[in-house]
């Protein structure tokens, strides 16, 4: 393991099989076989036991596992699991784990055939989140990826910014955003640009169209980019023209709603805490039945991971644990307002990651 790109994450993940006593786990899912091992790959699986590590992959991968993912024994691979029955007798395995949330019904059904024609005593258990939690705790490796990443979509969207006019299309406006993240060597955007003017700001999802950009409303714009395999997630209102007095006031609620949470958030609060200080705000103010979603997520790997900041969340916020500050108010048939920065608590000091800047209204 001392010659792994990731020894601790390996060590983490081999502390629970041992506490589980569980002898083995695959891993399925691309974030984790590539949180684990370094192998970026669409295809594949990770066999971790105590004491080895597989990785087995089929043709396309195998040469670039050699060197993207050092210490781990590949095993080249042509079908879903003819490979699995002689790992586990070289291994001596009873007990197997898999990824429950990632593992189909149709691939469970694979995998329990493999194990009978091969009359082997297997017990299978079902696992559930169990590298996300892993996940939800960065190293520094992956806050400075994380942190090059939101250092791409804050450029992209302040470029972006510049370069609005009243009249383009909300497609026209999201393709000056992704064009900037690409020429700044990003890998791509982090999730499909979410450009949402007028009264399409009323829809938290809004699917990007061919609406046109209109003249003092409301534009909500929330884009990301992606560097390295990490995600980086923003949202800002913006006004073209003037802006009316109800918007500066709506403004203002979610803005004060924000930096609260922000603020006030420490180290042991749930999900639901910090979530409730923003939410208070806005339901004071008289708009609490318009801020339908949750507070914010964790980003990393995919742009919404653990923890969950939301009403119902028990998940507790730790150091190094990356995660959105997000609340909106938004009202139908006239547009809305969402500001999201992401934000880390480092030696229980709270730090605001996102650069770009708010507007003044």
């Amino acid at each position: 393991m001392k010659n792994t790109k990731f020894p601790d994450r390996i060590k983490n993940l081999r502390n629970y099989l041992n506490e589980e006593k569980i002898d083995a786990i695959i891993i399925s899912n691309e974030e984790n076989r590539f949180y684990f091992s370094g192998l970026r790959s669409s295809a594949g699986y990770l066999f971790v036991t105590l004491n080895d590590l597989y990785l087995c992959t089929d043709f396309r991968y195998t040469e670039l596992a050699t060197s993207q993912a050092p210490g781990w024994k590949i095993e080249r691979i042509t079908s879903r699991f003819d490979w699995l029955p002689k790992i586990i007798k070289d291994c001596k395995v009873s007990t197997l784990a898999f990824e429950a949330e990632f593992t189909t019904v149709n691939t469970h059904k694979f995998l329990e055939n493999t194990i009978n024609n091969s009359n082997l005593k297997i017990s299978l258990i079902p696992t559930s989140d169990i590298a996300l939690k892993f996940r939800a705790i960065k190293d520094e490796e992956e806050i400075n990826l994380l942190m090059k990443a939101i250092e791409i979509g804050d450029k992209a969207f302040e470029y972006t910014e510049k370069n609005i006019q009243v009249g383009m299309t909300e497609t026209e406006v999201a393709w000056i955003f992704e064009k900037s993240v690409r020429e700044q060597n990003a890998e791509s955007i982090s999730f499909d640009t979410i450009v949402a003017s007028g009264k399409n700001a009323a829809r938290p999802h809004h699917a990007t169209g061919e609406s046109k950009i209109e003249s003092n409303s409301t534009i909500i714009i929330d884009c990301g980019a992606k560097y390295h395999g990490y995600c980086s997630d923003l949202t800002r209102t913006i006004v073209l023209g003037e802006a009316n007095e109800k918007i500066k006031k709506i403004y203002d609620i979610v803005h004060m709603a924000q930096l609260a949470a922000i603020d006030l958030v420490k180290v042991g609060m749930t999900g639901e805490e910090c979530d409730s200080i923003a939410r208070k705000i806005i339901s004071e103010s008289g708009y609490g039945d318009f801020f339908g979603h949750s507070l914010g997520h964790g980003v990393g790997l995919n742009v919404h991971e653990n923890p969950n900041v939301g009403p119902k969340s028990k998940y507790v916020i730790q150091n190094n644990m990356p995660f959105t500050v997000e609340p909106g108010i938004y009202l139908q048939d006239w547009g809305g307002v969402r500001i999201e920065d992401i934000v880390i608590i480092r030696d229980n000091i709270t730090q605001v990651l996102s650069k770009a800047k708010k507007i003044n209204l």
